[in-house]
């Protein structure tokens, strides 16, 4: 058995108070899950969970969750999606030095799945690169829940698609 650390977060309804929710996780068998609220309507739980897979840790913990707090809706699953800050945080480097690396190493380096204001990456691919490319150690239960909630942050946005968009996001993902 290994330990998996993630985050579940899920959009929560009104008139359910941050006490309801973690005695009601509690009686549903999850004690090892952390809750955290920051913005009104969501709620973000930390797990530590122990499993044979990152796949059966993660949905072992939707399932436990979803029995004891049906009523809320899945956002998303991570880690995923993370900025500069993150990845700085989770190598102990700091930020300027973490875009200094990217800058140096943009042939390189994952591109970005989203540029703005903030660019974000999936996890995994940062991990893979940190790996590959700086011959850095990395946990493998992290490498393993990152790439797993990259797929299943994926296939959940899938679901959300009508029979017509999920044909064409799948001829254009076979067409490379």
């Amino acid at each position: 058995m290994q330990e998996y650390e993630f985050e579940l977060k899920y959009a929560v309804p009104a008139g359910l108070t941050l006490e309801m929710i973690e005695h009601r996780l509690f009686e549903g068998g999850c004690d090892d899950a952390l809750p955290g609220v920051g913005q009104k309507g969501r709620l973000a739980l930390a797990f530590h969970r122990n499993a044979s897979s990152a796949q059966r840790a993660v949905n072992s913990a939707l399932r436990d969750v979803g029995h004891a707090l049906p009523e809320l809706r899945l956002v998303e699953v991570g880690p995923d999606w993370v900025g500069v800050s993150e990845v700085a945080g989770l190598f102990e480097f700091s930020r300027q030095y973490m875009l200094k690396l990217i800058n140096q190493n943009q042939e390189t380096f994952p591109l970005p799945l989203h540029e703005g204001k903030a660019a974000l990456w999936h996890l995994a691919e940062v991990l893979a690169w940190f790996v590959e490319y700086q011959g850095r150690t990395v946990d493998a239960s992290l490498c393993d829940v990152a790439a797993f909630t990259r797929v299943f942050n994926i296939a959940r946005e899938f679901r959300g698609l009508n029979d017509a968009q999920r044909r064409q996001a799948v001829r254009l993902a076979e067409a490379g």
